[in-house]
Order: C-alpha cells, then structure tokens, then sequence
C-alpha cells in the first residue's frame, strides 16, 4: 500500500460490506463456474477458494436460496489463531444471506491425541477461542487480543456476519455438565451428539432444562437439538435390508476408538457420566432389534419414519431434529434416493405434526 496506510492500520469500515456485499460475494464465485471459466480450476485456485470458506457449505450457500446451513462442529482449540472460525463463517453468512448457523466444539479426545494438544486446555482453549471469535464478529477492529492461549496484537476481521450481532450459535456435546451448564448460561442451543440410546438424550435433555432453570428461565425447544441417522425407502423391509450392512460397518469399524478420553480432557464429574452412558454406545450394540428399540437409527418406510421421528422429537421435547441422511458405507446412489424420499415423504409431515418453522428466503437472494 504506502507507508502511511498499511495492512495492521486498516480501518474497518474500509472493510464493511454489509451494503452490496452478498451480491458481489455470489457473483465472485459465478464467476469460477466451469461454464463461465471454461477450464477447471487450478489447484492454487481450489485452495484459494478452499481457505476463503468451507467448501461444502460456501456450495450450498450460494446454491440455495432458503434452507439453514448449519455448519455443526468447528473444533475450536485446534485452530490458531481462532480468528479463521471467525471469518470463514462470516463468509458462509455473507454469501448466505444471512442464513449460517454457527457450531461450536471442544473436539473429542482422539482428536487431541492426533493434534499433539493437552487435554487439560480443552476447556480453557475453548472458552477463550470462542470469546475471540464473538469479539470479531461484535467489536469492530482493529484491536488487541491479549489471552492465556492466544496472543494477537493485530485482529482487524474480514468479513463480519450478516446477521447481528452474530449468527446463532448451537454447541454439540455427549452430555457433559460442563457443556451444558455453558450453553446454558449463555443462552445458546445445545445439540446432543448420536449413536446413543434415546434414554441417554432424554436425561441429558432433562439436564439441560434443569440447568436453563437455575439460570431464571424456562429453556425453549429451539434451544434442544436430536441428531439421528435416518434411512427411508418403499417398506421397513426394504430400508433395513438396503441400510443394516452400512450401519454395521460404521458402528464396527468406524467407532472404535472415538470413546478415548486422555487425562485432564473433562472434570472427573463428568468423565463418570460418560463412563456410565457407555453401555448405552452404538460400539456395544450387537442386534438390530437392540437398534430400533433404542431409537440409535430410524429406518423404515415414509409412514414408520414419520411416525417414530414425531413421537421422540415428543417425548425429548426438542425443537431442532437433525438427520444423518448418510451413514459409513452407504453408497451414493441410495443416498440420494433417502435424501428424496424423506424430503418428499417425511419432513413436510413433521414439520405440520411438530409445527416447525419453514426458513424464509434470503431477502438478498437471487437464487
């Protein structure tokens, strides 16, 4: 630039694009589209675009016009600095028109082990890196980060979401307190992660509400998120014979080893929680009668679906139903095939019988 005005003192209004931006974002990647470009992308090009944002959900963003996208787990202690959570979902909110919701993780114990990290700053790491990350998006820059973990002299965040002051933020979780009590108090949703027996989700559920009481109010549905892998096709017969080999697969080959918890990862408290939850694991299921009795996948027809899902979005009193439309193994062309069917069959159901909200269309989309 010049020796007056350099990248560390770039104010940020020369930043602010709330006003126009959404358009100039959504053509700027129309503009990569093979038919436009005429040639693939290079691959300095694909991690250009790559780093700009999360590809999978930058795609949806600006191939949709009305759906939600919620982008649910970012590990927050295994970035640094934080401040690229920050802007990457800016972005996915920009591009979206204001339509990103915001996961936030600790990250599970395998991935510490993998990462070289300590444990015992997992939760230390985490509240900071998540106060960093909502500094960016509420407080404009530049300005001095000055943490246990993080220590940034310059912060001057491109771009800010859309919506203000942020965009929701739901944090997943296998019950611990910890994690509980945090989402409650603060007032955000809190997701349970699957592969559990439904009595599990019901007591951390219960929890939940407990724990929004003590805090001095009543915890909303929205605020409660059920995660399940979901399988639909023309009877119950066909949907297990088409989707049991892929969830056995996964539940036997893929699990294994996600229950570490190296020292120091979570309060003992909790750690006992978890430990007792484990026999209620999808790792230790053997039979698919133990699967549906515990409601760890829902698999059958349209009409079975519809109605087991309805009766235990019921009975946890959960306002968000999140679904695994693919699971280990199962190939493309039957995931795609589920996709439709519980589009087409199931979810226009639910929504009427559970009386969920259908998102509105982005005000700037010009999709």
């Amino acid at each position: 630039m010049n020796d007056v005005a350099y990248w560390k003192n770039v104010p940020v209004r020369v930043w602010e694009f709330a006003i126009g931006g959404y358009q100039v974002m959504k053509k700027w990647l129309s503009y990569r589209e093979l038919k436009l470009l005429g040639r693939a992308l290079t691959k300095d090009e694909v991690r250009y675009v790559s780093e700009m944002a999360r590809r999978i959900a930058a795609i949806l963003a600006r191939q949709t016009a009305r759906m939600r996208i919620a982008v649910v787990g970012n590990a927050l202690p295994l970035y640094n600095p934080p401040i690229r959570v920050a802007e990457e979902y800016a972005m996915i909110d920009v591009i979206s028109g204001g339509r990103l919701i915001a996961g936030m993780v600790v990250g599970g114990g395998p991935e510490y082990y993998s990462n070289g990290l300590n444990p015992a700053e997992a939760r230390g790491r985490f509240n900071e890196a998540l106060d960093l990350i909502l500094r960016c998006w509420t407080e404009p820059g530049p300005f001095v980060h000055n943490g246990k973990h993080y220590k940034l002299r310059y912060v001057n965040p491109w771009p800010t979401p859309l919506q203000k002051p942020h965009p929701p933020i739901w944090i997943p979780g296998a019950g611990s307190y910890e994690t509980m009590d945090f989402v409650a108090r603060r007032r955000w949703a809190y997701m349970g992660i699957p592969y559990f027996h439904k009595r599990v989700f019901k007591k951390n559920f219960d929890y939940f509400r407990e724990a929004c009481a003590k805090e001095g109010y009543t915890a909303a549905p929205e605020q409660m998120g059920w995660l399940v892998p979901v399988y639909v096709a023309e009877s119950d017969a066909r949907a297990r014979e088409e989707y049991e080999s892929h969830l056995w697969y996964f539940a036997r080959k893929l699990l294994p080893g996600i229950n570490i918890t190296p020292p120091g990862y979570t309060s003992a408290r909790s750690a006992l929680k978890v430990l007792g939850a484990f026999g209620d694991f999808m790792l230790n299921v053997n039979t698919w009668d133990e699967i549906v009795a515990g409601g760890y996948a829902i698999v059958g027809s349209p009409a079975t679906v519809r109605e087991q899902m309805a009766e235990m979005a019921r009975w946890l009193g959960v306002g968000n139903v999140l679904t695994l439309l693919q699971l280990g193994t199962l190939p493309a062309d039957l995931t795609r095939r589920n996709m439709e069917l519980f589009a087409a069959e199931v979810m226009p159901h639910l929504r009427r019988e559970l009386d969920l909200p259908v998102a509105p269309a982005a005000a700037a989309s010009g999709a």
